[in-house]
């Protein structure tokens, strides 16, 4: 008898009747409102006007939409996707037509995507690259907590069987076996890793760019990894291999992070310097 596993089997979400708002989407305003919330008041304490966040906001929302869509199709997807090039970027399947949205996006897309459109960003308003990317992943390490809570509501990229009477009873997959909550296990590493960066930074340790952003990469993707070995593989091709395609796409990111903390002394600028 399952004594210790939690019957997990929510609604889709809240039913107005004419439109059922999807619990995934509120977790998805919810980090941008939050994001933007934070972010206002770190660019009140250094000095960044109106103009700079509105304009970083809408580069960081494309290049975390496009970014990630893009990581997606071509990580996990690319033998469907190199055929159907054209719904790599269309909210459609051309055949035959049927409204998909975009239900296929990849972290690691969005982890290449935002720094390029913050270092495009970085060239026009002529301030650091790595002083925006120090504020920035304070931002993007709660909202990710949020979006893995929106995978839980969704009962997807669930995790392994526990083989014990420990877990989350996902109903959604017409199962009724324990699993590994690894949306959750990931939600409270992103809490933590969010809770040592304010700490970073109001300690005043951001003068050293880069050494929040490479922090930043090293726990987060450092717990990607471990967490992996928890999870189901997002797609076939991964079951035959070691280390999956997640924890693969990981690896460089730790190495650039490491890079990150270990020369961050050799850029120690005066916070009047943090323009160009």
């Amino acid at each position: 008898m399952i004594t210790l596993a939690i019957v997990w089997n929510p609604p889709l979400g809240i039913d107005l009747g004419f439109i059922t708002i999807r619990y995934y989407s509120l977790m998805w305003l919810a980090a941008f409102a939050v994001g933007l919330w934070l972010f206002n008041k770190m660019a009140r304490r250094d000095s960044m006007s109106e103009e700079e966040v509105g304009t970083m906001l809408l580069y960081v929302f494309f290049g975390t939409l496009i970014g990630s869509r893009l990581g997606h199709c071509l990580f996990y997807e690319w033998d469907y996707y190199s055929d159907h090039i054209l719904e790599m970027i269309l909210p459609f399947q051309l055949s035959p037509f049927k409204f998909t949205g975009y239900q296929g996006l990849a972290s690691h897309g969005a982890a290449i995507g935002i720094p390029l459109a913050v270092w495009l960003l970085s060239r026009r308003i002529k301030r650091h690259f790595l002083w925006l990317m120090d504020r920035l992943v304070i931002v993007v390490a709660l909202g990710g907590a949020f979006i893995r809570l929106g995978n839980f509501f969704n009962s997807e990229i669930v995790g392994l069987p526990t083989g014990t009477s420990y877990g989350v009873i996902f109903r959604a997959l017409g199962e009724n076996i324990p699993r590994h909550p690894t949306q959750l296990y990931e939600a409270g590493a992103y809490i933590a890793l969010f809770a040592l960066l304010v700490y970073i930074y109001k300690r005043g340790w951001a003068k050293a760019e880069g050494l929040i952003f490479g922090i930043f990469m090293v726990w987060l993707f450092g717990m990607r990894i471990i967490i992996e070995f928890f999870k189901e593989n997002q797609s076939a091709f991964e079951d035959g291999m070691l280390l999956n395609m997640g924890q693969m796409l990981s690896i460089p990111f730790i190495i650039a992070g490491l890079f990150l903390i270990f020369t961050a002394s050799k850029r120690v600028y005066p916070s009047k310097n943090n323009k160009k």
